[in-house]
Formats: structure tokens, sequence, C-alpha cells
């Protein structure tokens, strides 16, 4: 067997790299996983973004994925050497420069509080503020897309406030309606599907954030500045 093919046959479940701040996992057989070990920011960020556009470019890369502070690259074939591919990765990383993306200006109007509002009591119970305080906070924001992902169109938004930071649930909600305003976390976003979900509900907005038929199908793209405008306000 040749010193390649040696490799090729050589299992990469076990192979993880560390290095400055950053550690890159195998996912399968074709596919690199990098993640940003600094702060939750937009500054590392930036980085991912930088580091996007350079990985894009790569001739064994068939797709990448940028999620939260961290990047997929899956190849078109399996690596001769994972190694050598996820140092050269963690090199990009090392060499990536700050960027920062030309996004749309995008409103959302929201009716906050209402029947889809089932997390609004805990989340005051939990920062101590009113209910009204709450949404004050909410909408005054200015959000960044950081990424897409959990589900087509779904936009992971930077920028709450501290103050109403809300853990995701250990039991998540069976059928939270599509449209549903939520905060996750640090982060806050608008449910694309109806379904199971462990944010946490504080309104409610008729625009459709995914549309398979369009020729652009997701409002949200990552660097877009979101706003959040309260149509009306039930509480």
């Amino acid at each position: 067997m040749s010193a390649s093919a040696a490799k090729i046959a050589a299992p990469v479940e076990s192979l993880v790299l560390d290095r400055n701040g950053a550690r890159v996992s195998p996912i399968g057989s074709r596919a690199f996983l990098l993640e940003a070990t600094g702060a939750f920011d937009l500054a590392s960020q930036r980085r991912i973004w930088a580091l996007s556009r350079a990985v894009e470019l790569w001739s064994e890369t068939l797709e990448i994925v940028p999620g939260m502070t961290n990047l997929l690259i899956v190849l078109k074939q399996t690596a001769e050497d994972p190694e050598a591919l996820a140092s050269r990765l963690l090199e990009a990383w090392e060499q990536a420069e700050s960027i920062d993306l030309t996004g749309r200006r995008i409103e959302i109007a929201v009716t906050y509080g209402g029947d889809h509002a089932t997390d609004l009591a805990a989340l005051c119970d939990r920062s101590g503020l009113s209910d009204r305080e709450v949404v004050r906070i909410h909408y005054e924001g200015t959000y960044r897309v950081f990424a897409l992902g959990s589900a087509p169109g779904f936009g992971y938004l930077h920028g709450l406030d501290p103050r109403i930071y809300m853990p995701r649930k250990t039991v998540p909600s069976l059928n939270m309606a599509r449209g549903c305003v939520t905060i996750g976390g640090m982060q806050t976003g608008v449910a694309v599907l109806t379904g199971p979900n462990g944010w946490n509900s504080i309104g409610f907005a008729e625009l459709q954030m995914f549309d398979p038929m369009s020729s652009m199908p997701a409002v949200m793209a990552p660097g877009d500045t979101v706003r959040f405008v309260p149509a009306s306000i039930e509480l």
C-alpha cells in the first residue's frame, strides 16, 4: 500500500488539532469544522467571514457553511492527508483578517405579547424586568446576522442586550409557530418553521423568512443589519 493510500485508509475521527485559539475537527470523511474558541463577538465573526472567502477559493472545496464563530468546509473528495488539510485550515484562520460584510438593512414588524409570547412571563421572572421593559429593550436593539442555520433561512442575530439574555429551554416547546420572535441565550431570531423549538418566544412576525420559490429564498444573509419594529404591543 502506498503512503498516500495508507493516509486515506487511516481513520480521521480522532484527528483534532488545536492552535492559537482555534480547533479543527473532522466531520465524517469529507468535511472539517473549524471552531474559534475566543469571544463570541462581532470581531470573531468577521474573521470567520474572512476565512470563508479564502477557503471558498480552494480547489478542494465543494461547499462552505459559515456558522456562529465556526466554519464547516465540505471537500469534493476525501483528503489524501487529513492532518495536512486540517493544519492548512488552521493556518488560514491565523492569517484571516477581520472583514465586514456590506449587508442590507431589514426591518421586521412584530406583534409583541399576545398568544405567541408564551415565554415572556418567564423571561420577566428571570430578568426582574416588566414585560414592557423586555419588549422595549428588544425592539430598541440593532442586530447583525452572524450566520444562517438550524433551519432554512433562520438567522442567528447578535446584539441582544444582556439584560434580556434567556437560556434555551431544557424541554423544547413542541409546536412553536413559524414567525415567533425568539430569544435563545445571547441571540435572538425569528422561527422559520412550525415545530419543536428550544428558544423563548416573546412575540410574532408575519414576514415569511424563507420562501423556497423565491429567487432569493432567505430574507436574511450574513452581514445584514436587522431592526424589530413594534406593529402592536399586546400586554
